[in-house]
């Protein structure tokens, strides 16, 4: 069983999720965040253990984007993710939108407007959340972890303006109400800054 992604393995995964989809008449759309999405952008290269879905996506009647729970995935969503685990060796979760909660939560500002899309196998819409996203999104996670997390590399990775981790930092502060939360934002952005050098 493969337990850990590269970007090839991640690619060849969604194109099969794509075709079943597209071989019983479905389309889905959804968007994805974390180290996959790093990874399909081409800003890191190393192993990822899942594909994170924060949310599936629609136009609405006026054409404007939408986003809703990933969960539960359809019904040929969620068979299509599980026949290609079984069919190429994945983990059972190698697709998962336990991130989703975020969506509840709030996502970063203008977060609809910086997705790139890619079509997988002609049934799978995927939205590669952009760099403002996964900044804050990667601050987040980072202030949320230990020093020197993955998160922390993946943000490195994203070589942050002080003005990008300055926005990014407005929206994380608002995450948590814990006394020290602010703080531990703080040390990361600084620490970021530093890391730049």
């Amino acid at each position: 069983m493969m337990d850990l992604l590269h970007a090839e393995e991640m690619e060849e995964a969604l194109n099969a999720v794509g075709e079943l989809l597209a071989a019983v008449g479905e389309r889905h759309a959804i968007v994805v965040v974390g180290g996959a999405t790093m990874n399909l952008l081409g800003i890191v290269r190393r192993s990822t253990s899942d594909v994170d879905v924060i949310a599936r996506a629609h136009r609405d009647v006026l054409g404007e984007l939408r986003l809703e729970p990933a969960e539960p995935f359809p019904t040929a969503l969620d068979r299509a993710i599980r026949t290609v685990a079984r069919d190429l060796g994945l983990a059972e979760g190698w697709m998962n939108a336990l991130v989703g909660a975020q969506l509840n939560q709030g996502l970063p500002p203008g977060m609809t407007e910086d997705i790139t899309w890619r079509t997988y196998g002609e049934g799978l819409d995927v939205g590669l959340a952009g760099r403002r996203t996964l900044i804050a999104l990667k601050l987040f996670a980072a202030a949320d972890a230990a020093p020197g997390s993955v998160h922390t590399q993946d943000l490195l990775a994203l070589r942050p303006t002080d003005e990008e981790l300055e926005h990014a930092g407005e929206w994380v502060r608002t995450q948590d109400e814990a006394p020290q939360w602010a703080s531990l934002v703080v040390e990361v952005i600084g620490h970021v800054r530093r890391g730049r050098s």
